[in-house]
């Protein structure tokens, strides 16, 4: 079974203020001719949503004629909204999680014009102030942006035309990141050829996106509250990665013969999508027609097979890795089948991801089968078109406004011939920046940066964008490779320009081939050379000064003297134009002006600068010093709470510590790790300190511990457990294994009432400090000691009433309950018991049960039980 996607158009989800229009269209009908006037009949549709049921349309409404192609306002008419709808609906398929309730209010504006004959046509406008707010497909800070509504009549011969009218449900759902179709398919009464595109939904007013200031009335007055602005009009501001042909991402595409959208919706959110269709008679588009709605995509999924229609393995990888575009967790299963031209299978698998690189290059099929056998179950097929070695691409030449402009198809294929072409110059001031020619010509109208966007295929069915900016100017641009520089008489000079049309240099004085781009000159006094270009009548106009010299001019700088091995950089006063520096190993850049020296013997350098056939040299001496000899002493580490003894050495005759009246040799008491820093200076002619450290590492204070204390039963291995340092040392050396590691076993022949072990513990560097455990040896079976009773009164004896355990692995609970069976006090820990308050509240003296259950260290279970006397 095929799940259909119903779509949610201008969505229901918006706030109770948000009475803004969330789409529209504009059509009429041809009516007849009298007295020499065209009569129409036109309708206005707006959509906008049930959240803002306590808002209204405009009524009335205003409605601009204007010339088409001089946008000449004719006049503007108010008409009275005709009535207004609700429509709703909501999915009851059980494959569909999540399906939104779907609802919006249509209104209608009917009226009729008369017109007169116009070779030009004519443009109505409706405009509203704002869209919905938030819409994602929009760069940021575009919230609340207006909308334009349009419809065309065409000019005479055609101005008895009925325009094409979008005849689609308005009841659509798009689930986010799930495939779907919606029809845009519209109707015409002429029997038109139609042709649909995406287009650039319209702002409300007379202006380029992020440059306010054109002209028109009609953004300002509220919701068609003034007459519209005039046309040009220009589209929406769309935000990274979203345009007028892609106001859904690269995933969704429209049929150009039918008005069918289909893809891979993006995600949840609203976004605004504008179709135009032209009417096509006689092989001439005669007017286009719009229709622009802001779409609402939701979080609802489809248990459904989706995949792309195609996908294309163009590049440069015959991998495909692919998944099911539905995410819905009603899919348990799937089964994918590839195959090949000839129907065998080249692959197959169960796995939610289809992984597979294709051995040949080909046309494959690919078939996806989800919940075979289960609920909701569904297949679907898409191709895989693997021929790699498509590379798009075109040049373009020419950037002048209201000049031919020449695109060249460069797009290379290793399959198959490059047959398929799809431009669209930028232009958003024109509906007609388009063709399908392979090298087309184009004149903008308007200057400015211009997005063209190349859609190319080849005869074995691979299709790929490519888009390039274009800066349209006033003017063909003109490159120089330099407008300033000097020559030495009676030197040539080559000039070099670059651009695109017929070159004149002037004055003709001392000039040889003034008509290129690269004449030669030999001016024998200052002189400045104009460069004139003219594009097919466009023009321009640059210049290149160039003075002239007797000699150059050239001082190095003074002698100096720096610290051995420092860099220092070397700047000489000259006019020449090209220098070369030596000796050249000590230098980073020997042909550099000013090149940085590091060396670490007195040197000489010699510079020679040159002005075409002049040149001049001179020499600078850099003498070196040594830096001062500065040695901290060695690193050393120390026990926490020692001090460190400092051991310094120079040869400077000064040196100083980071620390107050240091010496060379000096104690310091630090408390933690710290870095020294000891500096010599001297007056050799050095003028900088060198400097060393010492760093003084202080191991952290030993936390030496031996355990806790403890009691066990003869015969019972006891794990001691020492921590702290690095090497341990237990006395006295009572039962147990080993006297010199952290874990002995300690095991007992005959019963003690306390044995006292120390452990030494010590560090890498030595440093010690000790701990002591205690452990009593009892001759019975593995037991757990609870007292008869006990007086907690704060004086520090038998203040709990507590388990202690012997010969146990672990207590699994311990438990005391009062006279009427409430459970008081619970615990698992060794030693730890009741002090006789609940909540802070003694208890009153009285016989309490406890009962105690534990593992011996045999893995035996142990249980008991018994009562004990709270005394007060």
């Amino acid at each position: 079974m095929k799940h259909f996607l119903l779509l949610i158009l201008l969505g229901a989800a918006l706030a109770a203020k948000a009475d803004h229009i969330t789409g529209g269209e504009m059509y009429y009908t041809y009516t007849g001719s009298s007295g020499g006037m065209h009569n129409y009949r036109v309708t206005l549709k707006q959509f906008r949503s049930c959240a803002t049921a306590n808002r209204q349309f405009s009524n009335p409404t205003y409605i601009g004629i204007f010339n088409r192609v001089t946008g000449e306002r004719i006049r503007d008419i108010q008409v009275p909204l005709r009535y207004e709808e609700q429509i709703s609906t909501t999915s009851n398929d059980p494959c569909i999680t999540r399906a939104p309730f779907v609802c919006y209010y249509v209104g209608y504006w009917d009226f009729d014009i008369s017109l007169p004959d116009s070779p030009d046509g004519y443009i109505l406008t409706s405009q509203v102030t704002f869209r919905v707010d938030a819409i994602n497909n929009l760069a940021n800070n575009y919230d609340r942006i207006g909308a334009t509504y349009t419809a065309e009549i065409p000019g005479t011969p055609a101005v008895d035309n009925n325009s094409a009218r979008f005849v689609g449900t308005d009841l659509v759902t798009i689930c986010a990141e799930n495939s779907f179709t919606y029809s845009f398919a519209a109707q015409d009464n002429n029997g038109d050829e139609l042709r649909y595109y995406f287009c650039d939904a319209y702002q409300t007013i007379g202006y380029v996106a992020n440059n306010p200031g054109g002209g028109g009335g009609g953004g300002g007055g509220g919701n068609n509250s003034a007459p519209p602005a005039a046309p040009p009009y220009y589209g929406v501001p769309y935000g990274s990665g979203f345009s007028g042909d892609r106001p859904l991402g690269g995933r969704v595409n429209i049929d150009p013969a039918t008005g069918l959208i289909s893809g891979i919706a993006p995600g949840v959110g609203i976004y605004v999508v504008t179709v135009c269709v032209q009417e096509i008679r006689d092989g001439v588009a005669i007017a286009t027609q719009r229709k622009d709605l802001q779409i609402n995509i939701t979080g609802c999924t489809i248990a459904a097979a989706s995949l792309q229609p195609e996908y294309m393995l163009c590049g440069n990888s015959q991998q495909l890795v692919v998944a099911n575009q539905s995410n819905s967790p009603l899919i348990s299963t799937w089964n994918w089948e590839f195959t090949n031209s000839a129907g065998a299978v080249v692959f197959n698998s169960g796995n939610p991801v289809a992984d597979h690189t294709f051995a040949v290059p080909g046309v494959y099929d690919i078939k996806l089968t989800t919940n075979r056998g289960l609920q909701c179950p569904d297949s679907t097929t898409a191709k895989a078109i693997v021929f790699p070695g498509f590379e798009p691409g075109f040049s373009v030449v020419g950037a002048c406004i209201n000049r031919p402009v020449i695109f060249t198809d460069q797009t290379t294929t290793a399959h198959g011939t490059v047959n398929y072409w799809d431009w669209d110059f930028g232009e958003p001031s024109l509906q007609t920046d388009r063709s399908s020619d392979r090298n087309p010509a184009f004149s903008y109208p308007t200057m400015g940066r211009k997005q063209v966007r190349l859609i190319t295929g080849n005869s074995v069915g691979c299709r790929d964008t490519i888009v390039n900016p274009l800066d349209i100017l006033d003017k063909p641009p003109i490159g120089l490779a330099f407008r300033d520089t000097l020559i030495c008489p009676p030197d040539q000079l080559q000039l070099q320009a670059t651009g695109t049309g017929t070159f004149t240099w002037s004055p003709a004085v001392n000039i040889t081939g003034g008509n290129s781009a690269s004449p030669l000159v030999s001016p024998v006094s200052d002189t400045k050379y104009y460069v004139d270009l003219d594009q097919d009548g466009c023009l321009n106009r640059d210049s290149v000064m160039i003075r002239t010299v007797g000699h150059v001019t050239l001082s190095a700088p003074a002698d100096t003297t720096i610290c051995q091995g420092d860099p220092i950089r070397l700047r000489p006063v000259s006019d020449g134009l090209l220098y070369t520096w030596g000796p050249a190993a000590s230098l980073d850049d020997p042909s550099s002006r000013e090149p940085l020296a590091t060396t670490v013997n007195t040197t000489v350098y010699t510079v020679t600068a040159t002005i075409s056939n002049c040149s001049a040299t001179d020499q600078v001496t850099v003498r070196t010093v040594p830096y001062p000899l500065a040695a901290a002493g060695p690193d050393t580490t120390i026990c926490f709470g020692t001090p460190a003894q400092l051991h310094a050495t120079t040869n400077g005759n000064a040196y100083s510590w980071d620390i107050i009246d240091a010496g060379l040799n000096t104690v310091v008491y630090p408390t933690e790790t710290t870095t020294y820093i000891f500096s010599a200076y001297d007056n050799r002619g050095c003028p900088k300190p060198t400097r060393d450290t010492a760093v003084v590492t202080v191991l952290p204070e030993i936390a030496a511990f031996a355990g806790r204390d403890t009691a066990v039963v003869i015969g019972q291995p006891l794990q001691l457990n020492a921590s702290g340092g690095t090497q341990y040392t237990w006395s006295p050396p009572l039962g147990l294994s080993a006297l010199t590691i952290p874990d002995p076993i300690a095991t007992y022949s005959s019963p003690n009432r306390g044995i006292r072990y120390k452990v030494l513990v010590q560090n890498t560097a030595g440093c010690a400090d000790s701990a002591f455990l205690n452990v009593k040896v009892y001759s019975t079976l593995p037991t757990v000691f609870v007292p008869t009773a006990w007086t907690p009164n704060g004086d520090g004896i038998n203040d709990q009433l507590r388990p202690i355990a012997a010969g146990m692995q672990e207590i699994q609970y311990f438990m005391i309950y009062n006279r009427w069976g409430q459970l008081v006090f619970t615990s698992r820990q060794n030693g730890v018991g009741w002090d006789g308050r609940i909540n802070g509240v003694p208890q009153s003296s009285g016989v309490y049960v406890w009962q105690v259950k534990a593992v011996d260290y045999l893995g035996l279970d142990f249980f008991s039980t018994g009562t004990a006397t709270l005394i007060r």
